[in-house]
Parts: structure tokens; C-alpha cells; sequence
């Protein structure tokens, strides 16, 4: 019986640590190829040093989110205080800051993106800031934004 306990604890706690695990990604041309890979939309999340961090702590780390993101999206962060970007970076994450219309840290915005003739096109779906709680209201506000007719 301790055995089946202690094998079933293994499985729950490396669901929950692999659960927890996302995978943000920092390269815009990256995210637009997985993305238009995946058919899914990117969660572009602007960010920088110094912000509240309820959205994450309340939000990105639950289970709920994990399980959700990785069904529904590619993950894009955006930090715009990082000293060790390159400086087109830096410039490409302002000139997204602005296209989208962010005016507060943090902020996510939804986009699905082309890439053609080296030109990309972006397709804003919607915007998301923090909003007390927790994971799974915030997760419903996403889903109208994605899913706005069911």
C-alpha cells in the first residue's frame, strides 16, 4: 500500500513540476514560425524589471494556465528592460510595445503573424491586463478574446 502511495505521489508531483514548466519564447521570428506551426496564436506578454508581479504568481504559474497555454497558444515574452538584448531587439519589442497599443507593464496581447517578402504582418486579437481572480477567470477572459463566437 505505502509503495502505491509513494508511486502515485511520484506521478501527481512530476505532473505538477512539468505542469509549471512553460516554455516562454524571446525570439519574435521564432514565435511566428512555431505559432503558424501550431495554428495557435501567440500570447505576447510585455514585461519589464520592476512590475507587479501578480499576473505572474497568480496567473502564468498555476496548473490551470500550463495545461491551458500549452493547448492553446505559444508563449512570447517580451521583457522590455533587458540589458543583455541586442539593440534590434530592443527596438523591434518598443516598436510591438506601441503597435499594440501597450500602455501599462504588464501586459498581454493576443496576435497570430505572417511572415512574406521578409515583411510581417501582425493580426491583434485582443488585449489582457491582471485582473484579480485568479487563473481560471483569467483564462475565460482569454478564451472570449480567441474564441469570441462560441
Amino acid at each position: 500500500m505505502t509503495k502505491k502511495l509513494l508511486i502515485l505521489l511520484f506521478f501527481l508531483g512530476s505532473f505538477f513540476l512539468q505542469a509549471q514548466n512553460l516554455v516562454w519564447r524571446t525570439n519574435m521570428t521564432d514565435a511566428i514560425a512555431i505559432s503558424n506551426e501550431l495554428r495557435r496564436p501567440m500570447l505576447i506578454l510585455f514585461t519589464a524589471s520592476g512590475v507587479p508581479e501578480n499576473l505572474q504568481n497568480e496567473i502564468f504559474k498555476t496548473p490551470d494556465f500550463a495545461v491551458w497555454s500549452r493547448d492553446n497558444v505559444v508563449l512570447v515574452k517580451l521583457d522590455l528592460s533587458d540589458v543583455n538584448a541586442e539593440q534590434s531587439d530592443k527596438e523591434q519589442n518598443i516598436k510591438l510595445k506601441n503597435a499594440f497599443g501597450v500602455q501599462e507593464l504588464p501586459e498581454v496581447c493576443f496576435a497570430s503573424a505572417s511572415i512574406r517578402k521578409n515583411k510581417t504582418t501582425f493580426s491583434a486579437l485582443g488585449k489582457i491586463a491582471y485582473k484579480p481572480g485568479g487563473a481560471k477567470a483569467w483564462i475565460a477572459e482569454s478564451n472570449a478574446i480567441l474564441h469570441p463566437s462560441e
